[in-house]
């Protein structure tokens, strides 16, 4: 498995910013084989991580229309810098959520 991190400062947030996130991580997730996604945002910092099965899955989900122009709206509207880490996850492990 493969983990996408996002980290941006943030500049200017906007409703078209909300609307194009929200329709970006459907179409990740039911298209493009994004297992999983979360972000947060504390003050003007933001991180994303999005899992994946695959490089080639991230691959075509950079390359896809909607979300190149995101990442043109992205340099030129919404946040000020931004880089982007692909890892791939060894091994990992979690505590159940239901103790009954």
């Amino acid at each position: 498995m493969y983990v996408v991190i996002f980290c941006a400062t943030v500049g200017t947030l906007d409703e078209d910013y909300a609307t194009m996130a929200a329709a970006l991580r459907d179409m990740a997730l039911r298209d493009f084989g994004c297992l999983e996604f979360c972000a947060v945002a504390e003050g003007n910092q933001e991180i994303a991580l999005s899992y994946w099965n695959d490089l080639a899955a991230i691959t075509a989900w950079k390359a896809q229309a909607e979300h190149l122009v995101a990442q043109t709206l992205g340099r030129e509207r919404w946040y000020t810098s931004y880089h982007v880490q692909i890892g791939r996850i060894e091994t990992g492990y979690s505590c159940p959520t239901d103790r009954s």
